[in-house]
């Protein structure tokens, strides 16, 4: 199961992925001489108190952040001590921010809003 499988609710099991688990895809049919991306989309684990500092500074800069807090126990303090702060820094920038399972973490900067309905469940 890959990071993707986690956030759209693929099956259960803590799994670590690292960059090698992320394939680049052939872009030769797509025009590459677009504006340089002013947001990007960036993966982040979560083991500690200090892995949250870089987090904020991601979203500060305008990324969105998805963070991987599996290696943090769901009912420790600390985890509830970091997603306070990422939601201040969420406010703070006018982004969003929510947790889907014990697992996972959205943080956006300004501009961007989760949507907190599944695609093809919207009525």
């Amino acid at each position: 199961m890959g990071f993707m499988d986690k956030i759209v609710g693929g099956g259960g099991g803590q799994v670590s992925t690292t960059t090698g688990d992320y394939v680049e895809l052939n872009l030769d049919d797509v025009s590459t001489e677009s504006a340089e991306a002013r947001t990007q989309v960036r993966i982040a684990e979560i083991a500690g108190q200090a892995d949250a500092v870089a987090i904020k500074d991601a979203v500060y800069d305008g990324d969105i952040v998805f963070a991987d807090i599996t290696r943090l126990r769901t009912n420790d303090s600390t985890v509830e001590h970091i997603v306070d702060e990422l939601r201040q820094v969420a406010q703070e920038v006018d982004g969003d921010i929510v947790r889907k399972g014990d697992d996972q973490i959205i943080v956006t900067p300004a501009g961007v809003r989760i949507n907190r309905t599944k695609l093809g469940q919207d009525s």
